[in-house]
């Protein structure tokens, strides 16, 4: 969002400060709020782009009846509603909320009457190309260019201007401004990096890669001490799906996803996926896809920004990582995957709406996310958050359920990103993450899951948040010097941006919707995440399969990007047990059934002053030995306690949650 943006909260959603759309008197002018950046001052004007310099911009649709489409979804949504489950269908939710004919073609007919090229369109967006000349006619405003940290970025002079004609039919724009891309990445990291420094082989500890198959079953006897002067035990071998539909009550419950569809979205696309999550299945005891159980939506002759985005080489693991843990923990699930065609907010969002306008699935599963609040000027615009809400309530009226993890840095503060081997550097200030502190979807935290036995016996979980430090050269000690800096934690906290919504009330603290991740007090109740939390530690970590038109190959991978996919097999389950009803917006319910889900608690809080910790030894590579120790439980200043917390929200789901939907 840009700094300053005129912005208000009402009923959990945000809405753009900007004249009403409700019948009444003439149409005004509506200005887009935010869309002139608070970066673009009169200081830093360097004067207007030439007139004949082209610029790209996409015009949001608001379609009919905002406050209509927050009724009906909250209503839809809401187990206590007598409307509750009566879901529209694609054609009824367009018909009564969508974008109308008349609306798309006065918008399409004021661009070009200004000038601009009417690159495409959809049922959501019009996208515009033309000169600084016609975008200062359509718009009201012109391009400068603004010399910030010496670099030249081009913004609106003003905030964009939209004319009575078409104001009620426009959302908001985005895309005029240059130089700072909002982009998503994925929420997951591989465990095993060969790149990291190792130790002489004559440590004292295996030269072989030691895992053990559960909590404490082996040893790591010779390791120097670390947070405690007794030995620890090695870490768990990675885990693989029939582990995790046992500890998390699903092999019980007997469910496994069948009538239900899930659908992931992420950048770009493999080449092998289908193959590669066969032979994942086969390889550890599973089923692979049946015919047509399988399915994607991908164009790789639409594929851009690929040297912005990490290209699909980036985005092969995190799109294995998904549709593997989907049809891992729930087997008999129809999988859609949808890869968008780049990893900037536009294309995301496109590839939701391609899932919610043709209803392709009834849960989608995002393992994505970005900060909300940078340093560098790319922060989440107005314009951006208004046009995701508007899909995802759309979603929740066709009972289309939408996951986010919730991030893999912890508070995301600049302390953490420090660190973290997943953060963004660019991080402002202590906050919640976006799109999952939306109040419209749900947010996926993560925990460290310990077995009690190698079929998957549930043991315990702590909070998502490690501590990591190398054993030495000589393999003596450990650097850095325990206790270590933070490196990799589940995302959380309390949204500066968002209200709380009806569905947290009497569940969430007031000592944690009152107080922002700053410190600051509230005097309103905010959005707090995650809302579940399932297994994601970097060191319990899932092994995940990929070849991506290479040699197949298995590897540990951690990360909310595991718990959210998790979660979405844990819905498609519970829609099995529903007979095939769709779950639709999830939130409400669970909110209703606190009581159902494991309160995860940190071990550390609950035992002892002395953090869980354990050795993780990945034997010689390239001539060192790789060993890592590790503490857990260990989230910045996110904290697991009795009750919902903001490191793992309401807790783990149990197979009491999955049969209450019977």
């Amino acid at each position: 969002m840009v700094a300053g943006a005129s912005l208000a909260l009402v009923s959990g959603s945000l809405l753009l400060a900007v004249p009403s759309q409700a019948s009444g008197p003439a149409a005004a002018a509506k200005t887009i709020a935010g869309s002139h950046p608070a970066w673009a001052t009169a200081a830093a004007d360097a004067g207007a782009v030439p007139s004949s310099t082209e610029v790209t911009g996409t015009v949001y649709l608001a379609g009919q009846d905002a406050a209509g489409l927050t009724a009906y979804a909250t209503a839809v949504s809401d187990p206590s509603s007598a409307s509750y489950g009566k879901y529209l269908t694609p054609a009824e939710y367009q018909a009564r909320f969508g974008a109308t004919a008349d609306q798309i073609a006065a918008v399409q007919k004021w661009a070009r009457d200004a000038g601009l090229t009417v690159v495409s369109t959809t049922d959501h967006a019009i996208q515009v190309r033309g000169t600084n000349t016609a975008i200062t006619k359509a718009f009201g405003t012109g391009i400068h260019q603004y010399k910030v940290a010496g670099k030249l970025r081009h913004a609106p002079a003003g905030n964009v201007v939209v004319p009575a004609k078409v104001s009620s039919a426009i959302l908001g724009v985005t895309g005029l401004t240059t130089g700072a891309t909002n982009v998503a990445k994925p929420d997951s990291h591989r465990t095993d990096a060969a790149s990291d420094k190792g130790s002489k082989p004559a440590a004292g500890l295996p030269t072989d890669a030691t895992c053990s198959d559960y909590w404490g079953q082996k040893t790591a006897t010779g390791a120097p001490a670390g947070y405690t002067n007794k030995d620890v035990p090695f870490d768990q071998c990675s885990f693989y799906p029939s582990q995790l539909r046992k500890a998390y009550g699903i092999t019980a419950s007997g469910l496994t996803g069948k009538g239900a569809t899930v659908a992931i979205i992420d950048a770009y696309g493999s080449s092998t996926m289908e193959a590669d999550a066969n032979q994942y299945a086969v390889n550890h005891g599973d089923k692979a896809f049946k015919s047509g159980q399988y399915k994607e939506v991908v164009d790789s002759s639409k594929w851009e920004n690929q040297d912005l985005c990490g290209g699909p080489d980036g985005w092969a693991p995190e799109e294995a990582l998904d549709v593997e843990m989907v049809h891992g923990l729930a087997p008999d699930a129809n999988v859609v995957y949808v890869g968008a065609n780049s990893c900037t907010d536009d294309d995301l969002l496109g590839a939701i709406s391609t899932v919610v306008d043709k209803h392709l699935a009834d849960v989608i599963s995002n393992s994505w996310g970005e900060i909300m609040h940078t340093t560098d000027n790319a922060d989440v615009s107005a314009s951006e958050i208004a046009a995701y809400e508007q899909v995802f309530k759309q979603a929740a009226s066709e009972g289309i359920g939408v996951s986010f993890s919730a991030g893999d840095c912890g508070d995301s503060s600049p302390t953490a990103a420090a660190t973290g081997a997943n953060c963004q550097a660019d991080t402002s200030r202590a906050q919640a993450n976006w799109p999952d502190s939306d109040p419209w979807v749900t947010s996926v935290g993560g925990t460290a899951l310990g077995l009690k036995s190698k079929e998957g016996a549930y043991g315990f979980e702590t909070d998502m948040g490690t501590l990591r430090s190398n054993l030495s050269a000589d393999g003596k000690s450990w650097e850095p010097a325990v206790p270590a800096p933070f490196y990799f934690g589940g995302g959380g906290g309390t949204s500066e941006d968002f209200a709380q919504p009806a569905y947290q009330r009497g569940v969430v603290p007031n000592s944690l919707s009152h107080t922002l991740m700053t410190g600051a007090t509230s005097r309103t109740a905010q959005r707090v995440t995650p809302d579940v939390s399932m297994n994601g530690d970097l060191y319990t970590s899932v092994l995940v399969g990929i070849s991506d038109g290479a040699d197949y190959s298995e590897a540990g991978y951690g990360g909310t990007s595991v718990s959210c996919p998790e979660f979405a097999a844990v819905q498609a389950d519970i829609i099995q047990a529903r007979h095939g009803r769709g779950l639709g917006f999830a939130n409400p319910g669970i909110y209703d059934r606190t009581k159902l889900f494991r309160d995860v608690v940190d071990k550390q809080a609950q035992r002892t002053s002395t953090p869980l910790s354990n050795v993780a030894d990945f034997g010689v590579i390239s001539g060192s030995l790789r060993v890592r120790l590790v503490a857990f439980g260990q989230d910045t200043s996110l904290n697991a306690v009795r009750g919902y917390d903001n490191a793992t929200g309401v807790g783990s789901p149990t197979e009491d949650f999955l049969r209450s939907y019977r």
